[in-house]
């Protein structure tokens, strides 16, 4: 019997994202997320008692900042080394070749690929060939799998390479090549990185991407960790996802439909980051709020976002281990603004001014840069401190969250920051009436 471990996208002492800011969040759990992820995966694999290991690229997340990175990895390589463990690499585009300048003594159980051509590795014991190529360069738009071998008869063969395979939302078009060219090589196993969300491509031969394993911010949220691979007599008798992850993302969606007051609010979202925690068997939970639906407390809503952000943040942290990445409100009112205030009334007047504002991508262009500057002047507190009542303050801190981190003019941003910016002014307008 063989087992192994397929492993990608580590991105040792990669910083987590989103989280570091906030007064009280665990700087130094989230700093020592990934290390603490590898040290399961090692554990894993001496527990399993796994005859290699195989990471699939991006094992770092570019240029060390000190030696401390690799004093680490060298020290982890150290313990399988003496569990009996080889360790096979194939370098991807954050660990180029080009960008790891320092030069780090790896325990003899350590084999890089050759990043200049395919490179093939025989293990006569336990009969298996492993092929692959690592990364000389960042941006690597050529089809590497096109040069790999063909199998090996009388081998399990196993093929490493770091690839989008014919393109993955989200991740350069690195190494691209496609599905039937990797099975025309009639390898066994394909072992692929780059994909950071775990993801079984097909099954005949498997072709797997393993997903990182440690989620680094919101957009990777879900379980995360490694591909844990049995064979048996040549053949594949078992692929089992192992979580490894130690801070677990979530984006929680929470319906203020029924919320009639701002007690009922928070109950809500009490209610459900109690739900997501339950999820993370123990982990550290990290969770982007989303605040949804038609309400009652619109209005209410609206107007108290810094506020009930650090109020939300607050119902967290008593709740268990969860921290706040951020607080999205995309509620709505009940009723239209008609209902409310009927055509004719000075007060409809002024609402249909508001809702007649224009804000266009030339507008846009001359006035985000100005905002830009702005909102690096201004102090962090600005933007989420709850004891924060004044309300051009207040406002400040609200109107820059309307800009996604990667606002561009020329999308439909516009129409989204158009119809947030409306109804920031008309839940203002509206503030000491009734909330709809």
């Amino acid at each position: 019997m063989i087992k192994f471990i397929h492993t990608a996208d580590i991105h040792l002492d990669s910083p987590l994202k989103g989280l570091e800011a906030h007064e009280g969040a665990p700087v130094e759990e989230i700093r020592g997320a990934t290390r603490k992820a590898f040290d399961n995966m090692i554990e894993l694999a001496i527990e399993e008692k796994v005859d290699f290991v195989l990471i699939a690229g991006d094992l770092y997340d570019g240029d060390w900042k000190d030696y401390n990175t690799g004093l680490f990895f060298a020290g982890r390589m150290g313990r399988l080394s003496r569990a009996g463990i080889r360790v096979f690499i194939v370098s991807g585009n954050h660990d180029a070749a080009s960008q790891i300048t320092r030069a780090m003594p790896l325990p003899e159980n350590v084999t890089f690929l050759s990043t200049k051509n395919p490179e093939s590795v025989k293990l006569d014991d336990p009969g298996v060939i492993i092929h692959g190529q690592g990364y000389s360069k960042r941006a690597v738009t050529d089809n590497l799998a096109f040069r790999y071998p063909q199998y090996v008869p009388g081998y399990f063969n196993i093929g490493m390479l770091h690839t989008s395979l014919t393109g993955r939302t989200g991740h350069e078009n690195y190494a691209p090549c496609s599905i039937d060219e990797l099975k025309s090589k009639g390898y066994d196993y394909w072992a692929l990185g780059h994909v950071h969300k775990q993801e079984i491509v097909d099954k005949d031969p498997w072709i797997v991407f393993p997903g990182n394993i440690q989620g680094r911010h919101i957009k990777e949220t879900g379980a995360k960790g490694a591909t844990l691979v049995t064979v048996e007599d040549g053949t594949i008798t078992g692929v089992t996802e192992k979580e490894l992850d130690v801070v677990r993302w979530a984006v929680c969606e929470v319906d203020m439909s029924k919320c009639q007051t701002m007690d009922d609010v928070n109950d809500a979202v009490r209610l459900k980051l109690e739900q997501e925690l339950e999820k993370t068997e123990g982990r550290t939970l990290a969770v982007r709020l989303i605040l949804t639906n038609k309400s009652p407390v619109h209005a209410q809503l609206v107007n108290r976002t810094a506020q009930l952000t650090g109020e939300f943040r607050g119902i967290a942290v008593g709740t268990g281990d969860i921290w706040i990445e951020k607080v999205k409100f995309h509620t709505s009112r009940q009723k239209s603004l008609e209902e409310i205030f009927p055509p004719g009334t000075p007060i409809a007047g002024l609402l249909k001014s508001i809702q007649d504002l224009k804000l266009n991508e030339e507008t846009i262009m001359d006035l985000v840069p100005e905002l830009s500057a702005l909102k690096k002047k201004l102090p962090p507190e600005i933007f989420n401190n709850p004891e924060m009542h004044n309300h051009n303050e207040s406002f400040s801190g609200q109107f820059f969250d309307l800009f996604p981190d990667n606002f561009d003019p020329s999308t439909d941003h516009i129409d989204m920051l158009r119809n947030e910016v409306q109804e920031f002014l008309i839940a203002r307008l509206i503030q000491h009436g009734d909330d709809r």
